[in-house]
């Protein structure tokens, strides 16, 4: 189990696991930015760690500081300021009806994603089309701050902890359809170029079963696999229970343990 650039939600899950028979198996989902002239967005990284190293104050800690640097505070005012600019009242493409605040943002949660904003700009400030809402926190919006920490950051936490990295829904951004696991990642294309670089980081793995890849996509992510002598993981992206429930989709018994394997070496 993971979550977006945060540890905050891992013991309380181990010990309900523990409670209710379940192993829970522990990591963290690392965004990482992006602002190349062919792609500007944020990829993400899971890292998986034995679970005994949350007892450990000094690896926690060294997480907390990696996380920092992608998130917080000053990238949720940074990117708010930039939407007015650009959309609020009074702009060249007045979207919204008055300027969206921090407070509209912070109602949803302490560690803010583009979902939250999502959910803020249609529930408080009445965007209800969704290409507008794209069009306004999408990677290719004049107003688009990337998050996530620099590569070479993650490089560093990679190659210097026991955690092994995993490259989540590679195809994610290619799903040939209309849905929640499209939103704006880059298409296939844009993550095989940026893949030499996610390896030389010492990423181990791909997320090859998951709900936004087709058939096709996970045929060509096990080839990847294959070529690099890959582990291969999957996940359901569980959002919420409505449009990415638990268990939608996840990796094989055989697979798991492969990674279990080598997350306990």
């Amino acid at each position: 189990m993971t979550d977006h650039d945060t540890l905050n939600g891992l013991e309380p899950a181990l010990a309900a696991g523990k409670t209710q028979g379940i192993e829970v198996f522990p990591g963290v989902e690392v965004s990482v930015r992006f602002k190349r002239d062919f792609f500007t967005g944020t990829l993400h990284v899971l890292t998986y760690f034995p679970g005994v190293l949350l007892n450990d104050s000094g690896f926690v800690s060294r997480f907390k500081t990696l996380l920092s640097a992608g998130r917080g505070q000053g990238l949720v005012r940074a990117r708010i300021e930039k939407i007015n600019e650009v959309f609020g009242p009074g702009s060249q493409s007045p979207f919204l009806s008055r300027n969206l605040t921090f407070e509209d943002i912070a109602a949803y949660s302490d560690n803010a994603s583009r979902r939250h904003f999502a959910m803020a700009l249609e529930e408080r400030l009445g965007v209800s089309d969704k290409n507008t809402i794209t069009r306004i926190i999408g990677n290719d919006s004049p107003a688009y701050l990337p998050s996530g920490v620099d590569l070479e950051q993650v490089k560093g936490f990679i190659k210097t902890e026991p955690v092994v990295a995993v490259l989540a829904h590679p195809a994610a951004g290619s799903f040939p359809g209309e849905g929640h696991y499209k939103e704006v990642l880059p298409p296939v294309e844009i993550v095989e170029r940026l893949l030499p670089e996610f390896l030389d980081a010492g990423v181990r793995g791909l997320e090859v079963n998951y709900p936004g890849h087709s058939p096709e996509h996970r045929a060509l992510l096990l080839s990847w696999a294959r070529k690099y002598d890959l582990l291969v993981t999957g996940g359901s992206d569980c959002h919420d229970s409505t449009h990415r429930p638990l268990g939608a989709a996840g990796a094989s018994r055989e697979e798991f343990e492969h990674l279990k394997q080598a997350v306990l070496l």
